[in-house]
């Protein structure tokens, strides 16, 4: 009864430990039983690996070592990727037996990450019955596509596809074809949707579009359209309900579903465009949406200028997070109106590589004397930003809780010290690839910052007596 009791008392103090390899390796040190405890306190495991027939053992070897799995990454590692892209039937069944291992050691699984490779329709079936509580999956599909296992996951509620290019298994086409045009009951739940590298003559979506009835958020990455000609009348049907979009390098799609946000959406409150759209449909968005956005994510080197932010000031007053990155036509004035407009709503704000930063002296004072109950700041990658002005924002903006500064390299000690001094209320912060901050200043930061939780910082500049203060105080100091 005392080893049980010990055991259980181990396994609780082993859940609680940081999920790193430190961490792993520490415990392992002890004995084989620790170990063994370690492993099965462990409810989430993450995985890379290179595509040999020795992983197939190996791995259903290390997964008998953790039974309590709810949460399993699998992937494959970036060296071999470009390698396998051109993967042929007998790597999609590799992959499959894979697959198989993965459902047969993890019944219980509740969240699933496999980009380990293409899988086919029959394994994904088998899958949804031996892991019948599944509520996340990302998976990796090839062409044609068939989306009609999707409904066999009673449980999901949210989906990451990534398209590959290479073609399909031909006799799933007789199984499985004649399920494309069915259409699904209300009790399909799938919140969240992300699909990957779609093409125009990708049929398949249209279906998904049509039976996403209760979506929430949508995510499109590569994509250079929303499916064939059908699909993007059926892509309306899940418009309405929509909370939060991202659009990542879909330059060729972004005009139409912007237009479709702001004539179709008004519980959108998070919206994300990356890499590519156009000024003109951007503008028009942010001019005529109905919604009440809470969240707006820009990186648009040549698209965003200030026209757009004079329209965010006009039309999106009530937002509280503002990302821009890599800004290069907005001036300083721009931002100054936004400031003033969004004075009373602006939390979080994000300018990251924005060489207006470093270019016009004074804007960051101005910014913070406009923006007082900001709660983040994240100012990284502008490299050439100085003491001095990053300094005057931070006098009125003293109720910060995070701060990123990772990559201002012109910032010293002085700087950091600043921090400690004003920022009573700070809980996280990011001075990675800061050379001009010194291992003393942040020794004199840890000791000073009574709120701090998490640091992001270099190894060699934490000193032994800011470590032990760190642990002391409770604070997570990593080098990420």
């Amino acid at each position: 009864m005392d080893n049980m009791l010990c055991d259980e008392l181990l396994q609780e103090i082993f859940r609680r430990l940081p999920s790193t390899p430190s961490s792993s390796l520490s415990v392992s040190l002890i004995s084989k039983r620790w170990l063994n405890l370690y492993r099965s306190s462990k409810t989430s495991l993450s995985l890379r690996f290179l595509p040999h027939n020795s992983v197939i053992v190996s791995l259903s070897s290390l997964l008998s070592f953790y039974p309590y799995l709810s949460s399993l990454s699998l992937v494959l590692s970036d060296t071999t990727t470009n390698s396998t892209s051109s993967n042929n039937t007998s790597s999609t069944a590799f992959f499959d037996h894979l697959l198989l291992i993965v459902y047969s050691c993890c019944s219980n699984l509740h969240h699933l990450r496999f980009l380990a490779g293409s899988v086919s329709v029959s394994s994904l079936l088998s899958l949804s019955k031996a892991c019948s509580h599944l509520t996340s999956i990302t998976v990796s599909l090839s062409r044609p596509l068939f989306l009609n296992w999707v409904v066999s996951f009673s449980c999901l509620k949210e989906l990451c596809l990534y398209v590959c290019s290479i073609d399909g298994v031909d006799d799933e086409i007789g199984r499985f074809g004649f399920y494309l045009n069915e259409e699904l009951d209300a009790k399909f739940g799938l919140e969240t949707l992300c699909l990957s590298g779609i093409q125009a003559d990708d049929k398949g979506i249209g279906w998904l579009w049509r039976n996403c009835k209760r979506l929430k958020k949508l995510q499109l990455k590569s994509c250079d359209t929303v499916g064939d000609g059908e699909s993007f009348s059926s892509f309306i049907l899940c418009v309405e309900g929509l909370q939060e979009v991202e659009l990542r390098k879909c330059r060729s799609i972004v005009d139409g579903v912007l237009l479709r946000l702001a004539e179709y959406c008004a519980s959108l409150n998070s919206l994300l465009v990356y890499d590519g759209g156009s000024r003109e449909g951007l503008l028009e968005f942010i001019s005529t949406c109905r919604c009440n956005l809470q969240k707006l994510d820009l990186r648009l080197p040549l698209d965003l200028n200030n026209g757009h932010l004079s329209a965010v000031a006009m039309n999106l007053r009530g937002l509280s997070t503002l990302r821009l990155q890599s800004c290069c036509l907005v001036t300083g004035e721009g931002l100054k109106i936004l400031g003033t407009a969004l004075c009373s709503s602006l939390e979080e704000l994000a300018l990251i590589n924005c060489d207006i930063v470093e270019r016009e002296l004074g804007l960051l004072a101005t910014l913070g004397q406009n923006l007082r109950i900001l709660r983040k700041l994240d100012l990284s990658y502008n490299e050439m930003l100085l003491d001095k002005e990053f300094i005057s924002m931070l006098v009125s903006c003293n109720h910060l809780t995070e701060l990123k500064l990772r990559g201002c390299r012109r910032l010293t000690s002085m700087a950091l010290v600043s921090i400690s001094k004003i920022c009573k209320h700070l809980q996280s912060v990011d001075i990675m690839n800061c050379p001009g901050i010194e291992a003393q200043a942040v020794e004199f930061f840890v000791l000073n910052c009574p709120q701090m939780r998490q640091m992001q910082i270099e190894e060699n500049k934490v000193s032994d007596i800011a470590r032990t203060w760190a642990l002391h105080k409770v604070i997570e100091v990593t080098a990420g």
